[in-house]
């Protein structure tokens, strides 16, 4: 039965029934969506499969693409978290590693932030490690003295220099206003 008020255009073809009109209500559409989207993966690994019979560099080219885009994806976010962090009043990060459960509560939202922006530009460095990509320099490497704070430091400022590297890039070395 189909949902009268549901736009279904450019999702797979289904009708839902009473009871998942009934059980979702207003939130169908998010499952539609979300269908929609397995549907789309599950094109794109059909896809690869289908270029892994062709030839390993098909595959290959392929994996680059996708790590260059989750550089490109670390880069953004974890600018515009650094640019907010910057923003606070200095200070230190999270103690020890994430995933930070052990951190009693409440946590300073600037602390909070720190370490969030300082956590992205690690694993930016860490991407560019493993798969190149820095443009400015390469990525710092892990002290060995243990002062986690200057590692994290040193993280952010890798991650500024090499996002306004690529924007620098994108714009020709023009800067917006």
């Amino acid at each position: 039965m189909h949902a009268p008020g549901y736009d279904t255009s450019g999702l797979p073809a289904w009708n839902a029934s009473q009871a998942a009109i009934d059980a979702y209500g207003k939130h169908l559409p998010d499952i539609r969506f979300i269908a929609s989207l397995l549907a789309g993966y599950q094109s794109d690994r059909e896809a690869l499969t289908g270029r892994l019979t062709h030839g390993q560099d098909a595959v290959l080219s392929e994996v680059n693409l996708l790590a260059m885009e989750a550089r490109d994806d670390l880069l953004e976010a974890g600018a515009v978290l650094d640019a907010l962090a910057l923003s606070c009043t200095p200070g230190p990060y999270l103690p020890g590693e994430e995933p930070y459960d052990d951190v009693p509560e409440p946590v300073d939202s600037a602390v909070e932030l720190r370490t969030d922006a300082a956590m992205l530009a690690e694993r930016l460095v860490a991407h560019d490690r493993v798969h190149g990509g820095g443009k400015t320099s390469r990525p710092p490497q892990p002290r060995t003295d243990g002062d986690r704070d200057a590692e994290r430091d040193s993280a952010r400022a890798y991650l500024r220099r090499e996002w306004i590297a690529a924007r620098e890039v994108r714009l020709g070395g023009c800067r917006l206003p």
